[in-house]
């Protein structure tokens, strides 16, 4: 139902005039920029498939020269229904009861490397399809937080963390000694395992009995794949979880999604700026 407005102005207390000479007036300086602002917010949310939160906008915008602050991007975010994601707490569920022989914590929650390839980790998730479970492992070099390499099964025997193992030693060249920390499970505690690691010269590093914190960094990870990308959706079957989670992965992980522990780079853009910075000192 429309009203006139002489009638909506006197229920409000207003002249009428003062209403006309409101409508005519420009928007403000700061309003206008507000409204490209948050057009260039709901571009690099949408570019983040609707992950990241105000710290990493932020970053994005003054990378393209918008100087702003984070309180302004996350007012202009609430004020939009524009949201990331938060974390859900991990759970335990490594199974350390078996005969094989454990290692030592070597690595020490040293997690912060200087080098790529001085330090990998690795450990193993579960993801619900409707087809039943599927288990992933990973391997992630803690210098750039890159997963480099995995693979993904319907069950979880050591040959699931061996391939893992096979596709990081097939493009990566670890550094002498290199450090590899995983939990207690049977399957990296398994002589196949432990055999293979000794073979390329890594030295192996286990967490400590029930304490997920020794594997931060690639628990960290399973909980950003699962916020991301798996609890998003339901999986009617292992082929599609399959593909989903390799591109996400290889295409929008390693290579898109900013760190806030990298200085908001994507661990290939860390990588890149390393090799760039290792080559100049070389020259």
């Amino acid at each position: 139902m429309n009203y006139p407005v002489t009638l909506m102005c006197r229920q409000l207390d207003m002249s009428s005039s003062g209403y006309y000479a409101w409508k005519k007036r420009k928007p403000s300086r700061r309003a206008q920029e507000d409204t490209v602002l948050v057009e260039k917010i709901k571009q690099v949310h949408q570019e983040s498939r609707g992950t990241c939160g105000s710290p990493r906008i932020v970053d994005d915008l003054r990378e393209d020269g918008f100087e702003v602050s984070r309180r302004r991007v996350a007012r202009l975010m609430q004020e939009n229904g524009i949201t990331g994601t938060s974390l859900k707490r991990f759970k335990v569920t490594t199974d350390s009861k078996h005969a094989f022989p454990v290692a030592d914590n070597i690595l020490e929650r040293k997690f912060s490397q200087e080098a790529p390839d001085a330090a990998w980790g690795t450990d193993i998730t579960y993801i619900r399809t409707w087809d039943g479970w599927m288990y992933l492992a990973v391997v992630i070099d803690l210098f750039s937080r890159r997963v480099v390499g995995w693979s993904m099964a319907t069950h979880m025997r050591a040959e699931l963390a061996l391939d893992a193992l096979g596709m990081a030693l097939g493009s990566r060249l670890p550094q002498p000694s290199m450090v590899h920390h995983s939990d207690r499970g049977s399957q990296y505690a398994s002589n196949d395992y432990r055999d293979a690691l000794r073979d390329n010269g890594i030295v192996c590093s286990m967490s400590r009995k029930g304490d997920c914190w020794d594997n931060a960094v690639v628990e960290s990870f399973f909980a950003t794949l699962k916020k991301d990308l798996i609890h998003r959706r339901p999986w009617p079957t292992v082929r599609a979880a399959r593909a989903a989670i390799a591109e996400y992965i290889e295409v929008f992980y390693n290579r898109r999604r900013k760190h806030s522990t990298l200085g908001y780079l994507s661990p290939a853009e860390f990588e890149c700026r390393f090799e760039q910075e290792a080559a100049s000192i070389a020259a």
